[in-house]
């Protein structure tokens, strides 16, 4: 499972060279505030698809998908539930981006503030739309074949969803863009049309018990994953904006989309073990537990630390087929040379070691004070390594540049 896994993973260096062109593209460089939107809406696969994922990975694990009309509801409560969270948490990650890119230069344009909204709703209702129809299948055809969807519905969210979202967020958005010149009422059209559709997914949502909860509850992690990825959208806008740095749009969606991917398997695995082996505690004021130690993450006996060894594991291996892919691919501005190779492993490898670890707190936290972690733990986990990926690598970059080795590709 975890050479599916890994070999999976190489898809994200597609995205990975198209974000290098996109930094090229019109409607990228007229407005700059469409970069704070890519973390934000990439970081959906984590905050929608991934959980999506994990929710229903453990439901067939448990049994709740053996009945084909247990197997129909849920699917259609869950791919109801997605297309509200995506429509409103793309509202918000444009809202976000306007805010963002506003204040600092205050040069509030509202075409482009429009623009903004509309591109980003769309992108997220549509991106929400495919993923969840691909998850569902890889589901469903994973427990025929007598795979764990835990290793493998969530690795494809994470390639699949960085892909898919950069495609359509450069196509709605240049799309959108050329509309502004000929016609003022496309992209508010745009903005409610997916709006108004919105009820029509409360309702659906609303018929299954598990989807009913989320629907009331969890708004919180998804809006404040969302409200994490911007501050990390912010500081590649930032970043990028400056020539010199450049070459960073390129291995941003890499550290990031890795990072996300590794922690949000774990975080599944590590959910689908209690809801299998445990029953929640929800007590309202439960006794305090020690937190864990990185040796217990890490270097434990048990089944969950075997799984972050071996994720670990996978880390810089993988970032090398990464880089190499891309490098083959002529997708960046930034020369490989073995001191970026060193600088980015090391921030890659920090990234997901905090993640990991962060990650067999936070469940067994959410575990025991009655919150299932299948809806709770991924977005936090996979919105946090957005901001630690970008500001790593901002950081990376910065400290290349002082010490000499700088891109020699600039201004391509």
């Amino acid at each position: 499972m975890f050479t599916i896994r890994f070999f999976l993973n190489v898809i994200l260096a597609v995205p990975a060279t198209l974000s290098r062109s996109l930094h090229h593209w019109t409607v990228f460089t007229e407005v700059t505030e469409v970069f704070i939107l890519v973390p934000a809406l990439l970081g959906l696969k984590g905050n929608l698809e991934m959980t999506l994922a994990s929710r229903l990975s453990t439901a067939a694990n448990i049994g709740q998908m053996d009945t084909a009309k247990d197997m129909w509801k849920m699917i259609m409560g869950n791919l109801a539930l997605i297309q509200v969270q995506a429509t409103v948490v793309g509202f918000l990650a444009s809202i976000a981006a306007v805010i963002f890119g506003w204040i600092p230069e205050g040069n509030f344009k509202m075409g482009h503030a429009v623009l903004l909204c509309a591109s980003s709703v769309a992108t997220a209702f549509i991106a929400s739309l495919l993923l969840g129809l691909i998850m569902i299948g890889v589901i469903i055809a994973s427990r025929k074949v007598g795979i764990n969807p835990d290793n493998v519905a969530t690795p494809i969210a994470a390639s699949l969803g960085d892909l898919i979202t950069l495609a359509l967020l450069a196509g709605i958005s240049t799309g959108l863009y050329k509309e502004l010149e000929f016609n003022d009422y496309a992209n508010p059209m745009v903005c409610a049309f997916f709006v108004a559709l919105t009820p029509i997914w409360v309702l659906i949502a609303r018929r299954t018990p598990s989807t009913r909860e989320v629907l009331y509850s969890g708004w919180e992690p998804v809006i404040i994953a969302m409200a994490i990825s911007s501050v990390g959208g912010l500081i590649l806008d930032k970043t990028v904006s400056n020539p010199n740095f450049a070459g960073m749009a390129v291995f941003t969606p890499v550290i990031n989309g890795v990072g996300g991917n590794l922690v949000a398997v774990q975080a599944s695995r590590i959910s689908t073990y209690l809801h299998m082996n445990a029953l929640p505690i929800a007590e309202p004021n439960p006794a305090p537990r020690k937190c864990p130690t990185p040796w217990s993450t890490f270097f434990g006996s048990g089944v969950n630390a075997r799984s972050a060894r071996v994720l670990f594991l996978l880390v810089a291996p993988g970032h090398l087929v990464f880089l190499y892919t891309i490098n083959s691919m002529q997708g960046g501005h930034t020369t490989l040379t073995s001191v970026f190779i060193a600088f980015y492993l090391a921030a890659a490898l920090l990234q997901v070691v905090i993640l990991l670890y962060l990650a067999d707190w936070m469940v067994n936290w959410m575990w025991h004070r009655g919150m299932d972690p299948d809806n709770f733990s991924i977005p936090y986990l996979t919105a946090l390594g957005d901001l630690l990926g970008t500001g790593f690598l901002a950081l990376c970059f910065h400290i290349l540049w002082l010490i000499g080795d700088r891109d020699t590709d600039v201004g391509d």
